[in-house]
């Protein structure tokens, strides 16, 4: 970082009111291809707002001692090139910003800072966390921002900058600073609606809600994407610090840094128990879902158990019935030449066998538990 701004007190500004019609423009629509705000600044106040790429540098070819500050959505391959050529931007960082879908980092490039950033933001109505990806170069005299999706909203940023002339004076690094804490701030009402999500989820696994594993899986992968956001800010941020000294960065503007270290910190360590919380309460809600099922089990055994019972005693009575049923029937066939067909003891014979094998098989089936 250049250390030839001039140096005023810092202070973090309250929340900014809604823009005036003197505040600049809102960032474009996000669903646009290609999206460019620009503006020039000397001493903390904004000298013109160019159209385009090339105004911009032919201004502050014009205007050395002033800083461009260049806000990119979605840019073209030309675009980047040009801003590459005119800057002297390494086309490793350049290659990073065309293709997004880049974890966070800091990285530094001969007297330009490139970092990556992820940006959250929770959507209430469908329970989901959408991140943006903002790519940020940092050079002596200009700061560019190329922004990946929705969020952060860079407009606040510029137009809270834009009434704190102090610090926006303090040049690129200020700006630098402003940017990580709108993101980092952005990381709080996330933080507040996972938060609201787990205190349902718990109630809906105690409730026994059949749809809480998939709600417990979906809002996993976010924190898993959320944790990957937030966790290498923390030494991102460190390695900011430890160059304090050696690029002569204000003094506020270090206890503004530690300030946002620490949001840092925090953030990072309640999604950390986000993600713990949300492994405990799969654990429990799998306990409770196999303890449901082995209940409907054992009273699924127990019915059967108590049919088979029923089915023992039809079995047990049918087969005694068949007994006088077969004896009967046979000496109930009309012919002629039948064994015993005259005989006068005949008839109880057949009663007293009927009666002999009944009973036998009652003993039987008795013993074995099926009457």
């Amino acid at each position: 970082m250049s250390d030839r701004r001039p140096r005023a007190a810092w202070r973090r500004s309250p929340a900014e009111p809604p823009a005036t019609a003197a505040s600049p423009s809102p960032e474009p629509p996000a669903d646009r291809p290609s999206v460019m705000q620009a503006g020039l600044y000397r001493d903390g106040h904004r000298v013109s707002s160019p159209a385009t790429l090339a105004e911009t540098f032919r201004q502050l070819r014009e205007h050395p001692d002033g800083m461009a500050w260049i806000g990119l959505q979605r840019p073209t391959e030309q675009e980047l090139h040009s801003l590459a050529a005119e800057f002297d931007l390494h086309e490793l960082a350049v290659e990073d910003a065309m293709e997004a879908h880049q974890r966070p980092k800091l990285e530094r490039y001969g007297s330009t800072l490139f970092v990556v950033l992820r940006a959250a933001r929770y959507l209430d109505a469908q329970e989901e966390v959408e991140f943006g990806e903002l790519h940020v170069f940092v050079g002596p005299d200009f700061l560019i921002t190329v922004r990946h999706g929705a969020a952060p909203d860079l407009s606040t940023v510029r137009r809270r900058m834009e009434k704190d002339p102090e610090l926006l004076a303090l040049g690129p690094e200020a700006v630098l600073y402003a940017i990580l804490d709108a993101v980092v701030d952005g990381y709080a009402p996330v933080v507040a609606g996972v938060q609201n999500d787990i205190d349902e989820i718990e109630t809906e696994v105690f409730g026994g809600d059949p749809a809480v594993s998939r709600r417990i899986y979906e809002l996993s992968r976010e924190m898993v994407e959320f944790q990957r956001a937030t966790r290498p800010l923390v030494g991102m941020l460190h390695a900011l610090m430890a160059g304090f000294a050696k690029y002569g960065t204000d003094e506020e503007l270090q206890r503004y840094l530690r300030d946002v270290a620490d949001h840092v910190t925090h953030t990072s360590e309640r999604v950390d128990g986000f993600r713990q919380a949300l492994t405990d309460i799969l654990t429990v809600n799998a306990t409770l879902v196999t303890q449901q099922q082995n209940a409907e089990m054992r009273a699924l055994a127990e019915a059967g158990f108590e049919q088979n019972e029923e089915i023992k005693k039809i079995s047990s009575w049918a087969a005694i019935l068949f007994a006088p049923t077969l004896v009967g029937t046979i000496y109930g066939m009309n012919f002629d030449n039948m064994p015993e067909l005259h005989w006068a003891g005949g008839y109880p014979f057949a009663v007293l066998l009927m009666a002999v094998v009944c009973t036998s098989l009652y003993v039987v089936f008795k013993r074995r538990d099926w009457l």
